[in-house]
This record gives C-alpha cells, structure tokens and sequence, in this order.
C-alpha cells in the first residue's frame, strides 16, 4: 500500500482525521519508522520482522504505564495513545503494526554526547526509570526480542556465522575474527554473573543511547525518556553497559581511524555518577561489584553482534556500504580494549 494512503488509514483507525496534518518522518532509525503528525502526536510503524510478536511490546508498555500511574504519577512516561475500540496498536494492509504517541513539544533529541553535562543527565534519566519501575513484578514483562544481550547466545550466533558465512567475507574479517575470539573470557565472566545471581533480573529500557532521550530545546534539561520497544526483563548491565559503550568516545560508530576512539573519562565518570545518583540505592552490592564489566561486556557483545551479521551477509543492519557491519566490529573493539579489556 502507499505510504500516504497506509498512514491516513491508520490516523483514521486512532480517530485522527488524517486531511491538513502535516507528516514528517522525524529519525533515521534502522529498526522502526517514526513519524511526526502535525504538533500534537508521534506515529511509529513498528518492524514486525525484528519484533515478531508485536503485542509483546503492547503488553509491556501497557503494564510499565499502570506501575507508573499508581506508583510515580508525577513521573513523565510516554503511554501509549488508544484508539476508540481501546487497542494500542493498528495493523496495515501489509501486516505492519502501527502505534500513537503524544509529540511534546519544544524537544529536541542529540545524536552525540557532547559533554559530561549531556552524559550526566541522559545517565540519570534511564537510572530513574528503572529506579520507579525496580518494585515492578518483572515476571509481568515478556522478552520483546528474545535473548537480546544474552552475550553467551550471541557468541553462539558468532560461532555459527563462521560455520555460514563465504569464504570471501571471512578472509576479510580474518584478523578481527581472531581478536574477537581472543577476548572470548569476556564470556564466561557474562556467565558467571548470571549463574550466580549477582545480577537482578528488572525491568530495563535495554537500548540507551543519547538519542533516547528528549531534551528540553531551550533549557537542555532532560524531559522524558523515549524508544520504549526494549523496555523488558533484563540485567542494569546492559543498560550502564551499553551507555558506557555509546557515549564515552567521540567517534562515529563505524569510524576507521582508530586515533579517533578514545574513551573521555569525564564524559564514563558523568555516565556512573548519572546512573547511580538513581540506582545507587536500588542495585545490591554484587551488582555494584560488577558495575565496571557492564561497558566491556556490552561493547563485545555488540561488536560481535556486528561481526556475525557481517559474515552473514548483512541481513540484519541497515548498511550504507559494502563493510560498514566489519567497520563497525573493528570500532567496537578498538573501543573494547581502550576500556581495558
């Protein structure tokens, strides 16, 4: 179906009269489609092949919105809009899922974290939201993507791409694949957190990178958290980790000049002191124990994530080149030992 005539049809479906609104696609994400409706709502086309049980991510947003209401009502959660038959989500004629968000205005999202300041409070923003939602019954929350950072799953994923993948793509990825093997203790450290119940099993936002947050446009204060779709059972590792691992260096993720990663120590220290001015009383002793693996643990993690879809074909990143997905491997392990792994 025609973009335009799909999104005016799922307007309609959420009672929103679809002529005179003006529809900008406000990301570039490589999951998901978001898009601007005039200046009151956010409609987002979820990727069904990535999410392939979409009311998941439904059920989810839908118990995480009833915690919060009755726990942190004066907390700024963005719940999800209902059509008039009380559904979240409105399917296409395609079989894509479709939802509706309040757009609030005057926010801005940044794509690099430029300063301590900026890593301070994105760092505290997802601390507070899993700081309000640690008394949440987590066994009410389903996997949206199933063994999502379970690093001992993705390793095995890595082991099979390089049973699959060409022998063109693996000569390339030669050297790398040998270092990325040679840092596989990483693993069994993964394992031992897991097995021996350090870790706590929450919800978490799982995906928390600077530009999941909003900014006020003028003050730069935080407003609210957004990309809600990973909000799911897991591990505060993986969301400190995978801050640690997408806000400390300068560099673009895919960047080859290894001179230009580097870890800003100001910006990690910003990064721990935002996350546990929230968490710090919530997280047990044996998390706080392993707090300085959660960055090496999900850059690997990552990296190998990036070098299995690369010896598979590319078939799971969007790519804008031929050896972006083995560009950005190389980074994260360039990344992985400057952070002392």
């Amino acid at each position: 179906m025609e973009l335009k005539a799909t999104i005016d049809a799922v307007l309609k479906a959420f009672g929103l009269p679809p002529d005179g609104l003006a529809i900008e696609r406000i990301n570039a994400g490589h999951i998901n489609r978001t898009y601007q409706v005039g200046q009151s709502h956010v409609l987002q086309r979820i990727n069904k092949h990535v999410f392939r049980d979409p009311e998941i991510l439904s059920e989810n947003l839908r118990g995480a919105s009833a915690y919060l209401k009755h726990n942190a009502p004066g907390y700024l959660f963005l719940h999800a809009i209902k059509t008039p038959k009380g559904d979240q989500l409105v399917y296409d004629g395609d079989g894509f899922p479709w939802r509706l968000f309040p757009y609030i205005k005057n926010t801005v999202t940044i794509n690099e974290v430029g300063n301590a300041r900026q890593a301070y409070a994105a760092a505290r923003a997802f601390g507070l939201l899993a700081r309000h939602l640690s008394g949440c019954d987590v066994s009410g929350f389903s996997e949206a993507i199933p063994r999502f950072h379970d690093l001992s799953w993705r390793y095995r994923q890595f082991e099979e791409s390089l049973q699959k993948g060409t022998p063109e793509r693996k000569a390339l990825a030669g050297g790398l694949i040998d270092r990325y093997v040679g840092h596989r203790h990483l693993v069994g450290k993964y394992n031992d957190l897991v097995q021996s119940h350090r870790l706590v099993l929450r919800p978490t936002h799982n995906d928390t990178k600077i530009n999941n947050v909003l900014f006020d446009r003028d003050s730069q204060e935080v407003v609210c958290v957004i990309d809600l779709d990973t909000l799911m059972p897991g591990y505060f590792i993986y969301d400190l980790g995978d801050m640690v691992r997408s806000f400390v260096s300068p560099s673009a993720e895919d960047e080859t000049d290894i001179s230009k990663i580097e870890v800003r120590k100001e910006i990690h220290q910003a990064i721990l002191d935002g996350y546990l001015s929230e968490m710090g009383t919530v997280l047990t002793d044996g998390e706080k124990e392993a707090t300085p693996l959660a960055g090496p643990l999900m850059t690997y993690m990552i990296g190998l994530r990036f070098l299995t879809d690369f010896l598979n074909g590319d078939v799971y990143y969007h790519t804008s080149y031929p050896r972006q997905n083995l560009h950005r491997a190389m980074h994260q392990l360039y990344l992985l030992e400057k952070l002392g792994q």
